[in-house]
């Protein structure tokens, strides 16, 4: 309809006639009332969730892990027969690992567009390394390789702080940021690789509050990443196989990261 409107006012200022003006400024009118129209405010569903003081939902969602890794370089290595050789053996995580997650949530509403959250979630997922010795091969010629599948359950309880923008018809962006406290519930003793059990972590995102006629969906984005050295030092000493303690001690400092993308429900 407007783009019809537009083109008849360009069609006629281009022609000449004493009816000219008049009918040109009813179409201009109404064409200014069909943009008036597209910006009007359409009906809101829930117009007073956000006016409680404190409120909860549930969160599902989904993540991906990965953890950066810093390698010491050349070592001496004392090998199961008493001999010592100088290896050098590079870590790293070959890959973002998916995961799932499942919450609840607890907000208190600070100001019009300020909230606390907080956001007890568990973290479902693994971590892949994979071990390269630069100065051993095999009988093909190939350098040795070794992996291992760094399996975790995190506890995660997040406290952040959301600023939302002004809503318009149903639908609210807003950034957050926060503090991650996370819990590693699982790890083997003889991983060549362990982690701390607990890890704090800084996190920033983005999300939108979407009003639906039952309820609130917020789907969010926000990465995450350790602020501490989350290694394990002292799992080096403590494996039974010393063939394998060179892998466990090339890697001095790790810091895990996390996308994460999680659908709360309100």
């Amino acid at each position: 309809m407007m783009r019809w409107i537009e083109r008849l006012l360009f069609t006629l200022c281009r022609r000449r006639g004493p009816w000219m003006p008049r009918l040109s400024m009813a179409l201009a009118a109404l064409l200014v009332s069909q943009c008036a129209l597209a910006q009007e405010r359409r009906e809101q569903n829930k117009p007073y969730i956000d006016l409680r003081p404190l409120h909860f939902g549930i969160l599902v969602g989904m993540h991906l892990q990965d953890v950066e890794l810093q390698n010491v370089g050349p070592q001496t290595v004392v090998d199961g027969d008493g001999s010592s050789s100088v290896q050098h053996i590079v870590c790293d995580d070959d890959k973002w690992n998916p995961g799932f997650s499942v919450g609840v949530l607890a907000e208190a509403r600070l100001t019009s567009h300020l909230a606390a959250r907080v956001t007890p979630t568990m973290h479902f997922g693994a971590k892949h390394l994979r071990f390269v010795n630069l100065s051993k091969t095999d009988a093909a010629g190939k350098m040795l390789q070794a992996t291992q599948d760094l399996k975790n359950t995190y506890i995660s309880i997040s406290v952040d702080i959301k600023f939302s923008s002004q809503r318009f018809n149903n639908y609210r962006p807003y950034l957050i940021a926060g503090i991650n406290q996370m819990i590693n519930l699982t790890g083997k003793s003889q991983d060549y690789v362990r982690l701390k059990r607990a890890d704090t972590m800084v996190e920033v995102g983005m999300g939108c509050d979407f009003y639906l006629p039952f309820f609130k969906l917020n789907p969010e984005l926000k990465f995450c990443y350790s602020l501490t050295n989350s290694l394990d030092s002292k799992n080096a000493d403590q494996l039974r196989d010393p063939n394998v303690r060179a892998y466990a001690k090339s890697v001095s400092a790790a810091h895990t990261k996390m996308i994460v993308l999680t659908f709360y429900f309100e």
